[in-house]
């Protein structure tokens, strides 16, 4: 058998479709003593250590003991210049904005700067076990140079661009319509498709865009194949007041992207607090996505997400941090504050739910599905082996817990960065805790 196979061996846990269509039980697949079979990078096979480890004579087994095996985690929002602002003293978001996130953006001129943050950043994610993430930049084409130049040297699968904004900011991080498309043009040209990365047209919400560049942002979606749209929506309810103002001839927010053709498939809205139920409907329709991001919605004082109400209407779900309004880069510790959002609204969000939303449902989201986000054969191996005795505290509950359901819900309340103990991309250790 070739030397690229390797297998590992551990309790291992994946999402098979969303509990919200098919119920919690046929959801997912759960193997007390696993084995996940991996070849070039690509999985090849996960069932019991039983039944798969006799086919695998000279197979090197790597064997973790109190652990849990899971598909990486997939974040669908993220800000990578506004690392160095997590838990900046809270404002309502365009007090914050103004206050603390663009002078810090200012900085990502500089492109040692953006190289040394890129850096952090995607420690970070992969520290917390993320191996997917749709990423902002900065509006300096150097910052996604950054970015992509990290991420490809590690062969992760990111998505990221560069941020369109030619008003309603300071000068510095001012483009143009016309310089915003040319850079964004010359970026997807240089960097999608290479490798694992994705391109993502990137303007940073409608108040920060003049008619003409929504226009030329929706041209350029749909000038290249597969090419994704990340922007804002509906946070916060001023910024809502003024949309309105900026565009008095649309019907609403998302009617402003809508006529700019910014909506459809592999189109991800950050936030969407403040959705009507007509929107939802033509959010679902569309195939658009909806990135849910809990912390950084109580962090700025937003409001609360709608979870049920989306799914109602069909929308595509993934789960995002939104560092740097988000605390925390933890989807464990995102999906602790998304359960606590849910029960605020007298709604439940059942574990299996939140790791469909960490893992299958962040892929669909991203029409990533059919390459990641469970380990259904063919599908990258990108995985993380979480540690169920990172702590006293862990290991104690954990050892309380009367069966999976319990088990999973307290190491997403109680588990963070220290209960990751090796992240992988592609089949290759990208991460080992200490």
């Amino acid at each position: 058998m070739s030397t690229s196979v390797k297998a590992y061996r551990a309790a291992i846990l994946h999402s098979l479709a969303d509990p919200a269509d098919v119920g919690v039980e046929r959801s997912y697949a759960y193997f007390e003593d696993g084995l996940l079979l991996v070849e070039d990078g690509r999985v090849v096979q996960v069932g019991e250590a039983a039944a798969l480890l006799p086919g695998l004579a000279g197979v090197e087994v790597v064997e973790y003991r109190d652990a849990l095996i899971t598909p990486g985690f997939i974040d669908t929002h993220i800000h990578y210049p506004q690392t160095g602002m997590v838990a900046a003293y809270g404002e309502q978001l365009l007090d914050w904005l103004n206050t603390y996130t663009f002078p810090t953006e200012a900085r990502f001129a500089d492109p040692a700067h953006a190289r040394e943050v890129a850096s952090l950043f995607l420690g970070e994610l992969l520290r917390n076990g993320t191996t997917t993430a749709l990423v902002f930049c900065s509006v300096h084409p150097q910052s996604v140079d950054a970015f992509f130049e990290a991420a490809q040297a590690l062969d992760l699968r990111m998505i990221a661009g560069k941020v369109l904004m030619d008003r309603n900011a300071p000068d510095d991080l001012l483009d143009s319509a016309e310089s915003g498309y040319a850079q964004s043009k010359a970026l997807i040209e240089r960097w999608h498709g290479k490798g694992r990365l994705h391109y993502a047209v990137t303007p940073r919400f409608a108040p920060t865009s003049t008619p003409e560049q929504l226009d030329l942002a929706g041209r350029l979606f749909h000038e290249y194949p597969d090419l994704y749209m990340h922007t804002h929506l509906s946070e916060n309810l001023k910024e809502i007041e003024w949309v309105k103002a900026l565009f008095p001839e649309r019907s609403g927010y998302l009617d402003v992207y809508d006529h700019y053709r910014l909506i459809g498939p592999r189109a991800v809205f950050a936030h969407g607090v403040h959705l009507c139920d007509e929107e939802c409907a033509r959010l679902g329709d569309s195939g658009s996505a909806v990135a849910f991001c809990p912390t950084s919605n109580l962090f700025l004082g937003s409001g609360l997400f709608d979870l049920p109400k989306l799914q109602r209407h069909g929308v595509r779900v993934g789960l995002g941090t939104d560092i740097g309004a988000g605390t925390s880069f933890s989807q464990l510790q995102t999906l602790n504050e998304a359960y606590k959002v849910m029960q605020l609204q007298g709604k439940k969000l059942d574990p299996f739910q939140s790791l469909y939303l960490a893992t299958l449902g962040g892929a669909r989201a991203l029409y990533l599905d059919q390459r990641i986000g469970n380990f259904e054969p063919g599908k990258d191996a990108d995985f993380v082996v979480l540690d169920y005795r990172a702590t006293p505290l862990l290991a104690y509950r954990l050892g309380q817990a009367k069966d999976l359901a319990e088990k999973l819900f307290a190491l997403m309340l109680l588990g963070d960065d220290r209960a990751v103990k090796e992240t992988f991309a592609a089949g290759r250790s990208v991460h080992r805790r200490d």
